[in-house]
């Protein structure tokens, strides 16, 4: 059972994750196993939320949305992927697909 705090941890100091997270995790394994090695960059969305952007070896790229920058973090320690910042590295690694992009321009066309 997952406490009502979103950052609550357990007594040995483990995060506890919400159902969606723990979703995320199993998501983020999936990625990896699918698209090769993968880093994450983790964001704060306010309100309690956290997205997590996974950048896969072959460029493809994906997000979950979780209940904390620490459930996040936690989320990609079980998922065995590392965490990165958004530096010139990290954006070569993504390919950007038209589709991509013109979700972006947001024209959803």
């Amino acid at each position: 059972m997952v406490s009502e705090s979103p950052d609550a941890t357990d007594p040995d100091g483990t995060v506890q994750l919400s159902d969606p997270a723990i979703n995320a995790v199993a998501w983020l394994r999936g990625f990896e196993v699918d698209h090769g090695e993968a880093v994450a960059v983790v964001h704060y969305l306010g309100q309690r939320r956290a997205r997590i952007v996974a950048i896969a070896g072959d460029g493809t790229f994906g997000d979950a949305v979780v209940e904390s920058v620490e459930a996040a973090r936690e989320v990609c320690r079980r998922a065995g992927i590392d965490l990165a910042q958004w530096d010139r590295d990290t954006a070569a690694r993504v390919a950007v697909s038209p589709a991509d992009r013109r979700k972006m321009a947001g024209t959803g066309r």
